[in-house]
Parts: C-alpha cells; sequence; structure tokens
C-alpha cells in the first residue's frame, strides 16, 4: 500500500507540476488567474496544496514571482492591466495637450474679440467726428483722385 500511495503522489505531483507550467505559460482557465486558487484547481484541494504539497505552492510563487520580477507576466490580465495603464496615461497627456490648445485658442478668440471691438468703436468715433465737421478727412475719394 506504501508503493500506490507514493505511485499516487507522484501522479498528483506531476499533475501539479503541469498545471503551474500551463500557468506561467498565461494559458489560464476562464476566469482563473495566475494564482494559488487556480493552481489548486487542477486537481487538487487547495488545503491539500498548503499541507501535503506545500513545497510545489512554494515553488509556484517562487517561478511566478520571478516571471514578474523579469517582466514576463504571465497573467494575461495582467498585461491588459498593464496596457490600458500605459493607454490611461498616454490618453491623459492626450487630454491635457488639448486643454491647453483650448486654453490657446480662447484666449486667442478674447484677444481677437477685443481687438475688433476696438476697431469698431474706433470707426465709430471717426464717423461721428466727419459727419460733425470735425477735423477728420474721408479717406474715400472718386476714382483717380488723391
Amino acid at each position: 500500500m506504501g508503493r500506490l500511495d507514493q505511485q499516487t503522489r507522484t501522479q498528483k505531483e506531476a499533475t501539479i507540476r503541469a498545471a503551474m507550467d500551463r500557468l506561467l505559460r498565461g494559458e489560464l482557465p476562464p476566469g482563473g488567474k495566475c494564482d494559488v486558487k487556480t493552481l489548486a484547481a487542477s486537481g487538487i484541494t487547495r488545503a491539500a496544496l498548503y499541507s501535503t504539497h506545500l513545497h510545489l505552492k512554494e515553488e509556484f510563487e517562487r517561478r511566478r514571482d520571478k516571471l514578474r520580477d523579469t517582466g514576463v507576466i504571465a497573467d494575461p490580465r495582467e498585461r491588459q492591466i498593464e496596457r490600458l495603464k500605459d493607454q490611461i496615461a498616454s490618453l491623459k497627456k492626450r487630454v491635457a495637450a488639448q486643454e491647453q490648445q483650448n486654453a490657446d485658442l480662447i484666449s486667442f478668440q478674447v484677444q481677437a474679440v477685443s481687438r475688433l471691438t476696438a476697431q469698431h468703436e474706433e470707426i465709430i468715433r471717426l464717423r461721428a467726428a466727419l459727419a460733425s465737421g470735425g477735423l477728420v478727412r474721408s479717406l474715400l475719394t472718386p476714382r483717380g483722385q488723391l
């Protein structure tokens, strides 16, 4: 019976190692993560992974952490999260640039309207001075006369 137990234990460890390799390659089951909970779902109880096969749990965590530290992320969702974070940062930069451009355009608009208003007021003043016979001379002359 001891031989059978050892054989069963060896088969369980092989099953766990195969599951470990799949998870670390990024082959995750639907809804799974690259974590101990998903590893335990490979055919043993989580309690057995924490007691009987603790060395495999620790090996898995060590390998997973090493992959993360070297920039190889085993969990596709984590890659997606990183990609989305980069995308958010890029979009924030674009929004900031657009906001600056909008502020510049609003400033230009205010300045242009102010200049047009001042020019309009000057035209009205000059027309009034011309109509009242003031010291204003019309620049509009019949053709050919200067």
